[in-house]
């Protein structure tokens, strides 16, 4: 095994999801919704992506594992047993790309031994795609991408989503404090305008794997820091529909340090 094994894999991933583009844009605002047990949204441009770009990498990886938000619920965790296994989120922000709000991604991760090694987003807001990971670079087409690491200031923009659980609000409120804020409805866009510089850093407090897989390691290539608050990610050993809600803060290590200092981490 190589680092080539991971760079054929993004190669695909960046085709598999460009691929889906033409469907995302043309359904926008259109799609009807239905809604989940779990009281989340989900479109039939959902499932289709899934589908579709999962149909598309077994056909090359046959020996890779392949979870999904949209998976069928196994109704228990399933093991990671292969060395590469592949973590997507369809249309992160489903919400906003119902109602016609045009902050929302395509997210696909590539995790190998269990951490994280490349993820590619598809931002449809800006029309573009973000592609890389540890040792590839993190890249907007042909731009590296880099954190912003210039010290904190009052004018320094912090992604946010609120808690759901009440008990976090003062945590929430030490970091709303201190920074602007920019809340755009999905944590994949947040945690990737991170690597891509464009916001100083995030916090979040109710985000699920797949929101995060393939912008991790984005910021890991970047030159920023994830930092998880109420346990740890990596090695991934589980894939769980089911999982507790995670709360986690990403910038440079400087601002990794300042957020998870005001949240008591």
């Amino acid at each position: 095994m190589s680092q080539t094994e991971t760079t054929i894999r993004l190669e695909a991933a960046k085709r598999a999801v460009l691929a889906q583009t033409e469907l995302l844009h043309r359904e926008f605002g259109r799609v009807k919704s239905e809604w989940k047990a779990d009281g989340t949204r989900v479109t039939a441009v959902d499932l289709a992506i899934s589908e579709n770009i999962f149909r598309e990498l077994r056909a090359q990886f046959p020996d890779d594992q392949f979870f999904s938000e949209e998976l069928a619920d196994p109704g228990a965790p399933v093991p990671v047993t292969a060395r590469f296994v592949w973590v997507l989120d369809p249309v992160d922000g489903t919400n906003n790309y119902a109602l016609g709000i045009p902050h929302c991604a395509i997210s696909l991760g590539l995790v190998r031994d269990g951490l994280p090694a490349a993820g590619v987003v598809y931002d449809l807001a800006r029309r573009v795609l973000l592609h890389g990971g540890p040792g590839l670079g993190a890249w907007e087409g042909g731009r590296a991408l880099r954190v912003n690491d210039t010290p904190a200031t009052p004018e320094t923009l912090i992604g946010f989503h609120s808690p759901g659980d009440k008990k976090l609000l003062p945590l929430a409120d030490a970091v709303l404090g201190q920074f602007k804020i920019r809340g755009l409805g999905t944590a994949t866009l947040h945690l990737a305008y991170v690597a891509a510089g464009l916001l100083d850093g995030c916090v979040d407090f109710n985000v699920k794997i797949w929101d995060l897989a393939a912008a991790i390691p984005l910021v890991l290539a970047a030159g920023g820091e994830v930092r998880f608050l109420n346990g740890g990610q990596f090695p991934m050993r589980q894939f769980d529909l089911k999982m507790k809600r995670i709360v986690y803060c990403a910038g440079s290590p400087a601002m990794c340090a300042r957020l998870s200092g005001l949240m008591g981490g």
